[in-house]
């Protein structure tokens, strides 16, 4: 039992000497940023796969449309492909049999540049062919969203059997948000934001718990006027430890040299 009271009472002198060697500020937490997913075209969803708050890794599948219509476009472009080569290599062998007929003297200069020109149009073809293969594989692709970077689902707005309009498409589907850092956000005097710096040292104190950090950004715009003058957001991003639950609005203490 000692032993714990002094354990407390070295905490808060150590609390109370960061307080009186550092600026103090009180703050809250937020993401770094947040990106907004939305489809590129109109259709039904198929299935939604995530959840708010669920933690997801880049590249995992959160959402895909109906595919079928898409599917089958792929399927029509690369019959086109498949054909357009068998008609570049045909194309290919009567230019070859043309160039020696011609070398022999059987065939005229004309008969050979119109077997020149077929090759040339088949091989056109063919790339072409390849081109919109390539189109119908894209449209495939973006019959699903999937995350771009690993972070925690911050909304989710559709669900199952929803059609989506390309066009009407207001709000976000899903919101995610990258995880492995966050801000501590604070409002202060344009005063007081002079004396910060990008990449300035500080620390964020989150339940008692000390973590290091920086300065990340200086407001540029105020937030809003108030008697005292205007107030901007002073932003100090650290790492997240990779046991903690941490969430926008939660207050924090920070501590700026």
């Amino acid at each position: 039992m000692t032993q714990l009271i002094r354990i407390l009472v070295l905490s808060l002198l150590c609390g109370t000497a960061l307080a009186q060697s550092n600026e103090e500020l009180k703050g809250w937490l937020e993401w770094v940023h947040e990106v907004e997913m939305r489809v590129v075209e109109t259709g039904v969803v198929e299935e939604v796969l995530v959840s708010a708050g669920q933690h997801v890794s880049q590249g995992d599948l959160l959402l895909r449309m109906d595919q079928r219509e898409a599917q089958a476009k792929l399927l029509e472009a690369k019959a086109r492909v498949a054909w357009a080569r068998v008609e570049r290599e045909k194309a290919e062998r009567d230019l070859a049999r043309s160039e020696e007929l011609f070398d022999r003297g059987l065939i005229a200069i004309e008969e050979l540049k119109d077997a020149e020109l077929v090759q040339v149009a088949a091989a056109a073809e063919e790339e072409a062919a390849r081109a919109a293969e390539a189109s119908s594989l894209v449209a495939l692709e973006r019959t699903e969203l999937r995350a771009p970077f690993d972070g925690i689902i911050v909304t989710r707005r559709v669900w199952n059997g929803a059609v989506i309009y390309k066009t009407l498409q207001q709000d976000p589907l899903i919101v995610i948000a990258p995880d492995d850092q966050m801000l501590a956000r604070a409002l202060v005097t344009a005063s007081t934001l002079r004396r910060f710096t990008p990449g300035q040292p500080a620390r964020v104190q989150i339940d008692g718990n000390l973590r290091e950090g920086r300065v990340y950004s200086l407001g540029v715009q105020a937030v809003r006027v108030e008697l005292e003058g205007a107030v901007y957001y002073l932003d100090i991003i650290f790492n997240r430890r990779p046991s903690e639950r941490l969430r926008p609005s939660e207050t924090v203490r920070i501590f700026v040299p």
